[in-house]
């Protein structure tokens, strides 16, 4: 049987890169600041209680766009580690500025693609939660195929939370959400925090976005879906960080 550290997802992108303008202040922050706040992508696994330089619940949010949503939930819950992946380098550069102007010593950056990252550098059982918010919808059908949430990265996701750790997904566009809701359901290594078959009541502590926000005047309904790993009773922090469950 192939083991969770085997697993190989197919190669068929979820995000096109749309590299957009750095400004001056991010480009400074990409030379100047990622070697503190940065980490390299690679084949090497990383020693999460090394990198951070303590022993916290981590949490590894996919795709944080300009890093607002994350420097504020990180400035909220100090005794919360977070590890940003993004493949876009503007919104990298935007995220190290916020950490460094709040003086954030509990969020580390990785400007790569996320699949990759947690197959090939994060530990089985190594992360608290996942946060996945407003990924690339890709509504047309022939496009599907490259929506993030599908059942091998499900997989993939539960075996790099611990047991009890969650799962948080968020989107506006209704079909993905139909679509996250099915992967999710059909996976036995999960258990939905508001019932089966139920999206969120509220999205907990998540931060309204500007990409939201532009959602919602379109008309489109947000949808939150939060998911337990099976294995053990929600840890402790749970309510700490008020994820909804």
């Amino acid at each position: 049987m192939t083991s969770a550290d085997d697993i190989q997802l197919r190669r068929v992108r979820s995000f096109v890169r749309r590299e957009g303008r750095l400004t001056d202040a991010q480009k400074r922050a990409l030379g100047a600041l990622h070697a503190r706040y940065g980490l390299s992508p690679g084949n090497h696994s990383l020693d999460l209680e090394a990198v951070f330089g303590r022993q916290a619940p981590v949490i590894l949010e996919i795709g944080f766009g300009n890093g607002d949503s994350l420097a504020t939930m990180a400035q909220a819950h100090p005794d919360v580690d977070y590890l940003g992946v993004e493949v876009h380098r503007p919104g990298v550069g935007r995220l190290l500025n916020l950490v460094a102007e709040r003086g954030l010593s509990n969020v580390r950056v990785i400007c790569h693609d996320a699949v990759e990252v947690m197959e090939r550098q994060l530990r089985q059982g190594s992360l608290a939660g996942i946060q996945l918010f407003f990924p690339d919808p890709w509504p047309k059908k022939r496009h599907h195929k490259r929506r993030i949430v599908q059942h091998d990265w499900v997989e993939l996701a539960a075996s790099r939370l611990r047991p009890g750790g969650w799962l948080h997904l968020a989107t506006d566009w209704e079909d993905y959400a139909q679509h996250m809701l099915s992967v999710m359901e059909a996976s036995p290594r999960f258990a939905n925090a508001n019932g089966r078959n139920r999206y969120a009541e509220s999205p907990g502590d998540r931060p309204r976005t500007r990409f939201e926000e532009r959602g919602t005047r379109k008309g489109h309904a947000v949808r939150d879906l939060i998911y337990w790993r099976c294995g053990q009773d929600a840890p402790d922090f749970g309510d700490q960080i008020n994820q909804g469950g």
